[in-house]
């Protein structure tokens, strides 16, 4: 029987990993599964945890108060050591580009283990954006056994990096997995987030979602978005602007700072997942620098507005279910505006194929592994 640790650490980890751990348990003569999680972000991390029902055989519990990325990698690293020698795992997976990520790589790495990464291949080619996830995703790439790419483009830039085509399977991404079955949930789930949301929004309204928490756009970036919202409120009195505004001090100081005043935007504490994709659901666009959400919304036919500079997954931009704005206030105000206001420009763009994937991806992993 083969022996599986599935390693994650954040909540947009959490999300895309769940789905393959539950496919995993499904085959229990085949894999002896366990989990791991480094609680890189605790409080987000634990509210996925809650929704799917999911107890962590071991958990790391690694997030201090300021806490930077050398602490954060070493601790993982050393911490992940007696975890890989008390179960010895024939295999360990991981999600993406998180420091979680790459530092679970290594430590795997050392211990003999095949490395399994999930969402591999994604690249922007430019080290410092997005930072560090760029380079977290490209030394877990440089690390795994085994390539799970969601998109032939994806496996194309793997190829280029000289990795075994035997090595790589394109499956979609597991977020769609995961986003099936949440988005069903969701519609008769009880949850306090959700209904308090149904109290402040009025839902015959436009209502525009952002989220943002990005380090390239901590300081002007973030600025620079704050008055861009502040500017789209005042242009459409009659939309409603939903911000969940991340924790970190760099982003909520200066959201709260130049936008609590404004009264078609509505900042709040994040918010739990299935209380997320219940707005998302019910949202017109959305505005964002998160890399998983340029995947889920385009599956709920929403456009989306990356405030980045560069996307590791331009799949989306070529198919045109994501448009990119960067932090740049002129281009935010513009593009959302040709959302709101150009019907047909929006139809096209709800309407657009979303390249990630039809939900089989975790099966198609388990399916490869099986035959190993």
């Amino acid at each position: 029987m083969k022996k599986n640790l599935i390693v994650f650490g954040t909540r947009p980890e959490a999300i895309k990993m769940i789905p393959l751990l539950n496919k995993f348990k499904e085959s229990p003569g085949l894999f002896e599964t366990k989990v791991c999680v480094t609680a890189q972000h605790r409080e987000m991390l634990d509210q996925v945890l809650d929704f799917f029902d999911i107890t962590p055989d071991y958990d790391l519990n690694v997030m201090k108060p300021d806490q930077d990325l050398y602490s954060l990698t070493s601790d993982i690293i050393s911490q992940m050591k007696p975890v890989l020698q008390d179960f010895s795992p024939d295999y360990v997976y991981v999600h993406g580009d998180t420091t979680t990520t790459m530092a679970t790589a290594i430590a795997a790495f050392y211990s003999g283990a095949k490395i399994c990464h999930i969402e591999a291949g994604l690249r922007t080619f430019n080290k410092k954006s997005p930072f560090p996830e760029e380079m977290n995703r490209q030394v877990a790439g440089r690390l795994a056994d085994y390539h799970f790419a969601p998109t032939q483009q994806s496996k194309n830039n793997l190829l280029k990096e000289n990795i075994s085509k035997e090595t790589i399977l394109v499956t979609g991404n597991t977020v769609i997995d995961a986003l099936m079955e949440s988005s069903s949930r969701v519609e008769n789930y009880f949850n306090p987030e959700i209904e308090k949301l149904k109290e402040r929004l009025d839902l015959n309204k436009k209502i525009i979602l952002v989220t943002g928490h990005r380090r390239e756009n901590h300081g002007q970036g973030f600025i620079n978005i704050c008055l861009a919202l502040k500017e789209l409120a005042s242009l459409n009195p009659d939309i409603q602007i939903l911000y969940p505004v991340h924790l970190n001090p760099n982003v909520k100081n200066v959201v709260f700072e130049l936008l609590s005043d404004v009264n078609n935007i509505i900042l709040i504490e994040p918010l739990s997942y299935p209380a997320f994709v219940w707005i998302m659901k019910k949202s017109y666009l959305v505005l964002t620098d998160s890399g998983g959400i340029q995947e889920e919304a385009p599956s709920l036919g929403k456009p989306v507005l990356v405030m980045r500079d560069t996307t590791e997954r331009p799949e989306s931009v070529e198919a045109g279910t994501v448009i990119l704005v960067g932090s740049n206030k002129d281009k935010i105000v513009f593009e959302t505006m040709n959302l709101i206001n150009n019907k047909e420009f929006y139809k096209k763009t709800s309407e657009i194929h979303n390249p990630y994937g039809d939900g089989m991806a975790s099966q198609r992993i388990v399916n490869f592994i099986s035959q190993l």
